[in-house]
């Protein structure tokens, strides 16, 4: 199964005996709590919201959701609120954790620390959900925010996670473009033959439940005419991929800015391999991306609970 857009995500979530508990942290970002609250009128989560009690009220009530329920985590001026979200989930009163008005670096780093007790055996990557104009799927984009420049070790971690982000949302066995600058290996650009050597292990190997296609570069895993004019044969150019590996951070970073500056994509994003589900969008981003990625990771949520997915 493929989801052609994000029209009825809503539909994967799994119903529950009880609404999934969303710790946000930095609770007066104005769109996070739309895209809170909005996940809250569908019945799936429950807000808790850490942070300026303030700021936070002054939000609330400019939004017209002062009186909807929720519970309120004060913390003092200069504390770390990061810090105070993740003490609430570790007490377990919360089940997915999500950023608010608080910068990435500052959120992650109490995130990656081991003593928070969020950290498994598996490395933690952000994976993200894209619905780009033009491409007849979503998209998924990883990694574009933890693992600045991935060695191979944690390349194959990312796939997997990717892979299995995919799996969540009913997709069998991804089809994962490794993006390099280009499309042959050559011997001074590292990342095509780390794209070679992964795709080799993965046919002799394999380390994740999907199929890698590399090195291929961006024009060639989106464009069936830039194959043709190239002369280039992959069956899956042009629609048939199913997520991008990217090369490190930056790439990554740059070509989902870019896919929602120039090509006003959608997207949504949360960080897999964690104990608890992370929702992580910009915090330039739309309210309806913030309601998505909770989306992504109340389905994640109940995909990891399955019996069969226990320990992956």
């Amino acid at each position: 199964m493929e989801l052609k857009n994000f029209d009825n995500i809503i539909s994967r979530v799994p119903k529950r005996s009880a609404p999934l508990r969303v710790v946000l942290a930095g609770s007066d970002g104005e769109n996070m709590l739309r895209g809170l609250f909005q996940a809250q009128s569908e019945g799936f989560v429950q807000p808790v919201l850490v942070g300026d009690r303030a700021r936070t009220m002054v939000q609330l009530e400019k939004l017209g959701l002062i009186n909807e329920p929720y519970t309120m985590v004060e913390t003092a001026p200069g504390h770390d609120v990061s810090q105070a979200a993740i003490d609430v989930i570790r007490a377990g009163g919360g089940d997915i954790l999500m950023r608010g008005n608080v910068t990435t670096r500052d959120f992650l780093i109490p995130v990656l620390h081991r003593e928070n007790e969020l950290r498994t055996d598996r490395l933690m990557s952000h994976v993200s959900l894209a619905s780009i104009p033009e491409y007849p799927k979503l998209l998924a984009l990883s990694d574009m925010t933890i693992i600045v420049n991935p060695n191979p070790m944690q390349k194959r971690a990312i796939i997997k996670n990717t892979a299995d982000a995919l799996k969540a949302f009913g997709y069998e066995h991804p089809k994962l473009a490794l993006m390099a600058l280009g499309e042959y290996v050559t011997f001074h650009i590292p990342d095509t033959i780390e794209a070679q050597r992964l795709v080799a292990e993965q046919k002799q190997k394999p380390f994740a439940d999907c199929d890698l296609w590399g090195p291929i570069s961006y024009d060639l895993i989106i464009s069936k005419e830039a194959c043709r004019l190239k002369n280039y044969d992959c069956p899956w150019s042009g629609g048939g991929f199913d997520g991008i590996i990217a090369q490190n951070l930056i790439a990554g970073n740059t070509l989902v800015k870019s896919w929602l500056i120039h090509a006003h994509a959608t997207t949504c994003g949360a960080v897999v391999g964690a104990r608890v589900p992370i929702a992580l969008t910009s915090r330039s981003a739309r309210a309806e991306e913030s309601f998505l990625s909770l989306v992504f990771c109340a389905v994640l949520d109940a995909w990891h609970k399955r019996p069969e997915n226990q320990g992956i």
